[in-house]
């Protein structure tokens, strides 16, 4: 309908009044040069602060704004509402079209928001005139939405934050097993569409257990960190590393061309362990052993992957740690033999069937008896007699080792002392000693009451330790070895030469004699390498005022040479072999002495 501008100034000027002066929401119209025409009483108060409905005619909403904010200079964000408005009116001209949206800016120092309509009007020959426009405060709505806003972002957070800790470690922040195993689904799935192969790296830190209860586990935590980040430095972007638990973590490896591809990558990783850790002033050596399995030749489903790459690790353990191994069909049989073997050893623990067995150790001047090493049997009621190479490795690695240990400690000395009871002189009862044992903290009250209750003395006993055993953590040792020292017990260090003990700690350990290896006694006197090693330790112990025995004497030469090297306590077949309790009553009245 065509409008003359007279019309909207001249007529009907009281009815207009009549209906908007009291309306809520904003009224104007406006020419096309942006002066208002007409308003409302609701657009003079919230917005231009206008004395009156009449005083905005012919002026524009520049106008008002710039005199607010002189009237405020104190508050340059009193009101900066004026200038948009303006920019919409031109676009309603332009395109002379009615637009309906929102327009927001500084009013008295406070945000207003007003969802605005505005229409162009036009003349008897269609040419826009000027605009007419409602506003309707919305203020406290937009508050609200974005109230809401703020907090579904809030708890679009929360559940990212959740999602993120029910699939992600929360030490190390890698996938756990439940987002790994979601992400190995998906790398056998690639690899089958694409007929491509991917691996499974198991890997399990060497040690660690040894080195977290020593330090703490606030220590522990420390390496787990660094360990992560080494790992992620030397992997592939198209790699997954996880965090399945403890010292345990696996890797997927996708995309792979060739099996050799595997053992690069493996092997710059061993490489990045080789630079030692240091956490809070401690100095640590730390090495992995990985299992490998392959899709599709080792499994085709994630669950057999997995496992088998798992045994493929125990096997690497196994071989000697800090190393890695793949995956095959014999070791999936040996895996199935050490389950059913826990099984059965914790039967045995239960059951009794293990036997104590002694070998006599021999001061090879006179041939007599100075000593017998307590050494164990397994008499399994089907598979028969089961060495210990079998059963100790996987009693250390399960933690029945403790318990194995003390029940031969008490049948061992029970053996001994009936052996004295019926005047045989067996010297000194040596007895094996996982230094797991001194770890557990009723260790030294157990020893004191097993040799009280069988009317022992400490000074009968001598405790055996592994060089390698000792020197994982030789401070730590250091002070259990002198408790058992202070109670009267010899203490011998087991397999000497073959671990990587240093003079200084050799020194400070409260140890009573050296035990020869007997990988270094075996090509006596042959082997001229041997030869100098076994006279390197004799030495050694007359320097540190110690006794020495060597193990493994076969042949007469054998002996002849520890003799006449200085060496004059030893053990092995040339004298006896490892002998039950019955026997060994035997040997000791055919070498009484005297």
């Amino acid at each position: 309908m065509p409008f003359k501008l007279e019309d909207i100034t001249q007529h009907n000027a009281g009815l207009l009044d009549l209906l908007t002066q009291h309306l809520p929401d904003m009224l104007w119209v406006k020419d096309v040069e942006g002066k208002y025409l007409y308003v409302n009483q609701a657009i003079c108060d919230g917005l231009l602060m206008a004395k009156n409905t009449q005083e905005p005619i012919g002026k524009d909403d520049v106008f008002f704004a710039l005199r607010e904010r002189e009237a405020h200079k104190d508050r340059p964000d009193w009101h900066t509402f004026g200038e948009l408005c303006f920019n919409s009116d031109q676009e309603v001209i332009d395109s002379k079209k009615p637009m309906k949206f929102e327009e927001y800016g500084n009013v008295k120092g406070e945000m207003l928001y007003l969802e605005v309509y505005k229409a162009p009007f036009f003349d008897a020959d269609g040419k826009v005139i000027g605009t007419v426009g409602t506003g309707r405060d919305i203020t406290e709505l937009k508050k609200i939405q974005i109230d809401l806003q703020n907090s579904l972002k809030i708890l679009e957070k929360q559940r990212e934050e959740l999602e993120f800790q029910a699939n992600h470690d929360s030490l190390t922040a890698l996938p756990n097993r439940i987002l790994f195993m979601d992400r190995l689904e998906h790398s056998i799935e690639l690899a089958k569409r694409g007929n491509t192969k991917m691996a499974i790296l198991f890997i399990d830190l060497d040690n660690f257990k040894e080195i977290n209860d020593s330090l703490g586990h606030n220590i522990g935590d420390k390496i787990l960190l660094e360990v992560s980040k080494r790992m992620r430095e030397n992997l592939r972007s198209s790699d997954t590393l996880s965090r399945l638990g403890g010292d345990e973590f696996a890797i997927i490896l996708n995309n792979l061309v060739d099996v050799k591809d595997i053992t690069k990558i493996m092997e710059h990783g061993m490489d990045a362990f080789k630079l030692p850790f240091n956490i809070e002033n401690n100095t640590l050596h730390i090495s992995m052993s990985i299992g490998v399995s392959i899709y599709p030749y080792d499994g085709e489903t994630s669950h057999t992957l997995l496992k088998n790459a798992d045994a493929a690790m125990y096997k690497a353990k196994q071989s000697g740690r800090n190393r890695y191994s793949f995956y095959d069909e014999e070791m999936t049989k040996k895996a199935y033999e050490r389950v059913f073997l826990e099984t059965e050893l914790r039967k045995a623990l239960k059951n009794d069937e293990l036997i104590v067995y002694f070998q006599p150790q021999i001061d090879t001047n006179n041939d007599s008896v100075i000593g017998m090493e307590t050494l164990v049997r397994w008499q399994h009621p089907t598979l028969g007699m089961v060495f210990p190479d079998t059963f100790i490795p996987l009693a250390e690695l399960t933690g029945m080792i403790v318990e194995l240990d003390r029940v031969v400690m008490a049948k061992a000395i029970a053996a001994f002392m009936k052996m004295k009871s019926i005047g045989l002189d067996p010297g000194v009862l040596s007895l094996n000693l996982a230094m797991k044992q001194i770890e557990e903290g009723d260790f030294f009250v157990f020893i004191q009451n097993l040799v009280s209750e069988n009317g022992c003395t400490f000074k009968d006993i001598e405790f055996e330790v592994t060089e390698t055993q000792v020197m994982h953590n030789p401070q730590e040792s250091i002070s259990a070895l002198k408790k058992l020292s202070d109670l009267g017990i010899r203490i011998s260090v087991d397999d000497f030469g073959t671990g990587y003990s240093s003079l200084s700690y050799l020194k400070k350990l409260p140890i009573n004699k050296l035990k020869i290896d007997k990988s270094f006694v075996d090509n006596l006197p042959s082997d001229k390498e041997d030869a100098a090693i076994v006279k390197t330790i004799i030495t050694l112990c007359k320097s540190l005022s110690l006794d020495v025995i060597a193990e493994g004497v076969e042949s007469e030469i054998q002996k002849d040479f520890l003799l006449e090297s200085g060496c004059d306590h030893v053990q092995g077949y040339f004298y006896s072999k490892p002998i039950p309790e019955e026997e060994m009553h035997q040997f000791l009245k055919n070498h009484q002495k005297g």
